[in-house]
């Protein structure tokens, strides 16, 4: 009888939790992505990038702003075109909604100038006040994907072309700088999970 209980009170404490965490969403803070559910010091490091029209980007654009973020190159024959194309549908999505923006990091600076991610935009009918193609200083770029992202699970300094920082991976962050949400941006139903979750953070007071 004892176990029917234990059971009943598992099952009520797990609907309970679900209910909850319907109307939040967890933070991230580590490499592992372990969901904390209460908030978290970590937020995305300070950083200043040149974005494909030559202006300085920095936290501050995006202060009191969801937005989302991945990481990709000009050249890149395989994932990056389908993280481009539905970070455009998103893009397009929201393009009247004032609080959600998009930040794309080239990892690869040394070939993406500024000149390079303009063609980019171009060829994707990028609104660059919406949706920042960013490049800058290799050093820091990969300082704020590492430290700011977790973004390279290698934990190693690259050092050629072919071993540079990539991830197929979406970024949800809020209006605070922090991370709430993780998503593999190659599939569509993850975009449809991260559009819920937007939904869920607009809600959200700070």
């Amino acid at each position: 009888m004892i176990n029917k209980y234990l059971v009943y009170i598992f099952f009520l404490i797990f609907i309970l939790n679900c209910k909850v965490n319907k109307k939040t969403l967890p933070y991230f803070d580590s490499y592992d992505f372990s969901p904390k559910w209460n908030s978290v010091n970590h937020t995305i490091p300070k950083f200043e990038f040149i974005n494909q029209n030559g202006d300085t980007i920095t936290n501050n654009d995006y202060a009191g702003k969801i937005y989302v973020a991945d990481f990709f190159f000009t050249t890149c024959p395989g994932i990056c075109p389908k993280l481009t194309k539905h970070m455009k549908i998103l893009e397009d999505l929201y393009s009247k909604n004032d609080q959600i923006k998009f930040l794309s990091h080239t990892v690869m600076p040394w070939h993406d100038s500024v000149s390079v991610l303009n063609e980019y935009g171009k060829r994707y009918d990028i609104e660059s006040k919406k949706w920042n193609l960013v490049t800058g200083d290799k050093e820091e770029i990969y300082r704020v994907a590492r430290d700011g992202y977790f973004a390279d699970n290698s934990f190693k300094t690259q050092e050629s072309v072919n071993e540079f920082i990539h991830s197929e991976n979406f970024y949800l962050i809020d209006k605070n700088g922090k991370i709430r949400g993780v998503y593999n941006g190659t599939l569509e139903i993850e975009i449809e999970r991260l559009k819920r979750h937007i939904k869920t953070l607009e809600k959200e007071t700070i």
